[in-house]
């Protein structure tokens, strides 16, 4: 064994960094591997979003069926919550199965009363009693 020191690197010049050894880049895992770990928890560049399917079919059933929609609505932005990435299709069927739901709720209790209206106004220009009306229904009025 030899007691010689290593060369060091030249002093730079006055006003510029000091030299710094190049760092190699990481080697890519071998074919097969698992990738890495990643402590942001969001998935690797190419990997499918997870919730992101289901956010996409809740969205379609929000119009339809807006119960459904805004379940698995729900169910995709959570998933999706998790693993650290958006998932604008949840979000939006969450939020127009929501206002849908509103408006038919609103709009039921408008016919609903509307129905009942039209009964009460009836009673009121035929009296109490039992009434048969021209197309075959019945109403009772007190």
């Amino acid at each position: 064994m030899s007691d010689q020191i290593p060369p060091q690197p030249p002093t730079p010049p006055a006003g510029q960094p000091p030299y710094q050894a190049p760092v190699a880049p990481p080697a890519s895992p071998a074919y097969g591997a698992a990738p890495a770990y990643d402590p942001s928890g969001a998935p690797a560049p190419g990997a499918p979003v997870p919730g992101k399917t289901l956010g996409i079919v809740a969205f379609v059933l929000s119009f339809f069926a807006q119960l459904f929609g805004l379940i698995l609505g729900i169910v995709a932005f959570v998933q999706s919550k998790k693993a650290g990435v958006k998932n604008t299709w949840a979000l939006a069927a969450i939020i127009i199965s929501s206002v849908l739901m509103v408006l038919s709720i609103v709009l039921a209790v408008v016919i609903f009363t509307s129905v009942l209206g039209a009964a009460d106004a009836a009673c009121d220009e035929l009296g109490p009693g039992i009434w048969q009306l021209v197309d075959g229904s019945t109403i009772t009025c007190d």
